[in-house]
């Protein structure tokens, strides 16, 4: 078994002032150091290497009547932090085990499930009356998809639109709601609908089932159908790399420590405009770089070469 203090923080630290030239913290101090080589594990080390330790599975729940999924607040969330802890998406995708289609096209997703708009008209303006209330026929409703427009007596325009959230803005005053669900709504226009001019509702219906069909685009999850309850979503991702910060602390893999190294060690010269150092490291740093690759490779090397009979289970049928 591998001895795992060769591996840890404190180690890489001695190799990097060992590369660098830079026995004395004088010279280079530990705080330095850590955040050369945290800047490499982060930023520089899956971005040059997709290895297969990086590649785990994702999940999340869908909510009722929930359809986008995105960035978290909360730490008790898979969407915690998460467009800086996952570097990409990978399908396939699967909902309450079932695969469904997976795109990173809106183009393509929205030419499968089309945001058609139902305008209906909700009241007719009397040049007085600036609150409306009511409930909306078609619910449940999308967010992010409710306006209600008309124009006041000076020909301007009466926006009152919904924030994702339940809210209303636009040009009303503060205080208006709308329910997804249901449909019931109640918001103050800041003037008064002209007389017989119509207060329109524009609406996106729908019925919610399992979803079949995930967008995922600008970091965010989109599912059609709208979920009726939750579902679990499963899928591939590429997570960033720990980060190392007690001198004990060991990189994912023990085995990454020595291409570390040089990456921080790297950084170190490019800072000091060493072009030459950089030269005279960079054959030892591409070695290592292959040697940490080399995982993934082997393990890919067990995969069979993807073919319309790939999909075929009996044994007897393989041929590699």
């Amino acid at each position: 078994m591998p001895d795992a203090t060769l591996s840890t923080l404190a180690q890489i630290r001695i190799k990097i002032r060992r590369l660098t030239r830079s026995p004395s913290t004088s010279q280079l101090t530990d705080a330095n150091i850590d955040t050369y080589v945290n800047d490499f594990v982060l930023y520089d080390f899956p971005e040059h290497l997709k290895t297969d330790y990086l590649r785990q599975t994702f999940s999340f729940y869908t909510e009722p009547y929930i359809d986008t999924y995105e960035s978290s607040a909360s730490i008790l969330s898979p969407f915690y932090n998460f467009k800086n802890t996952y570097i990409s998406m990978h399908g396939p995708i699967y909902v309450a085990g079932y695969q469904a289609f997976f795109s990173q096209s809106r183009q393509e997703f929205f030419d499968h499930w089309p945001k058609v708009t139902s305008l209906v008209e909700e009241a007719t303006g009397d040049g007085v009356t600036t609150t409306f209330t009511g409930t909306l026929a078609g619910a449940p409703i999308l967010r992010n998809e409710v306006l209600f427009s008309s124009i006041n007596i000076a020909n301007a325009s009466l926006r009152a639109s919904d924030n994702g959230a339940g809210g209303i803005e636009g040009t009303v005053v503060a205080g208006g709601t709308i329910n997804y669900v249901t449909g019931a709504y109640t918001f103050q226009y800041t003037s008064a609908p002209a007389p017989d001019q119509a207060i329109n509702s524009q609406t996106v219906p729908y019925q919610a089932a399992r979803p079949s069909s995930v967008l995922f685009y600008e970091n965010k999850f989109t599912v059609r159908p709208v979920p009726d309850q939750a579902y679990k979503v499963e899928l591939d991702a590429y997570v960033r790399p720990s980060i190392i910060l007690l001198a004990g602390d060991m990189p994912d893999l023990a085995q990454w420590w020595q291409y570390i190294s040089y990456g921080a060690a790297k950084k170190v010269f490019e800072d000091r405009m060493d072009m030459e150092s950089i030269s005279a490291i960079m054959p030892e740093f591409k070695k290592q770089e292959t040697l940490v690759l080399r995982r993934t490779i082997m393990q890919l090397s067990n995969e069979r070469t993807s073919t319309i009979y790939t999909g075929q289970t009996d044994p007897v049928n393989k041929t590699g």
